[in-house]
Formats: C-alpha cells, sequence, structure tokens
C-alpha cells in the first residue's frame, strides 16, 4: 500500500478504518484480561466485584427532616438545593423548625 498515491478521502477512509480497527483490539483486549481475573478470583474462592469493591452504590438523599406544611407527602432532607415550597414557606414568615418533622 502506498499512501503517497492515495487521495485524501481514501486516507480518511484508512484513517477511520485503522481506528475502529483500534478501538476493536482494545476492546478484545480488555475482555480477555477481565475474563482472565475473573477466573482467578474465582479460582482463590472470590468474585472479581468482591476484590475490586464492584460498583458502589449510589448515595442516598437523606432523611427527610422537613414536610410542605400542608402536603406532608412533600419533604426535603435538609440536602442540596431547598425546594420551592419551602422558599414560599420561608417567605410568608414560617420557621425552619415549624416545618421539621
Amino acid at each position: 500500500m502506498n499512501l503517497d498515491e492515495m487521495s485524501r478521502e481514501d486516507l480518511l477512509k484508512l484513517q477511520k478504518d485503522v481506528n475502529t480497527a483500534l478501538k476493536s483490539f482494545d476492546d478484545r483486549r480488555k475482555k480477555e484480561a477481565q475474563a482472565k481475573l475473573e477466573a482467578l478470583a474465582r479460582d482463590m474462592g472470590f468474585s472479581l466485584a468482591e476484590l475490586t469493591g464492584g460498583k458502589k452504590a449510589k448515595a442516598s438523599s437523606g432523611v427527610p427532616k422537613y414536610a410542605h406544611p400542608e402536603n406532608p407527602s412533600k419533604t426535603w432532607s435538609g440536602r442540596g438545593r431547598q425546594p420551592k415550597w419551602f422558599k414560599d414557606a420561608l417567605a410568608s414568615g414560617k420557621t425552619e423548625s415549624d416545618m421539621a418533622i
């Protein structure tokens, strides 16, 4: 293959094909490595997730600390942005302790 004789379009296509082939190669190698590691962990009586910590559980949004004055099903944990109903209640003269659960 003589690159000097190829057109720009052919070179760009070749570049795209090479990038695709490289990604595919890397993906195959990662799967092979993962399979070997899983087999080794299994031989030793563990799962790979146990050894690597696996997926972390999503942090909870917290236990509700405040409830809407008129609709107790609307709650807020006191973390993150204040909900509109909480801001409105404060603006109307309520205090945080008035809405505390």
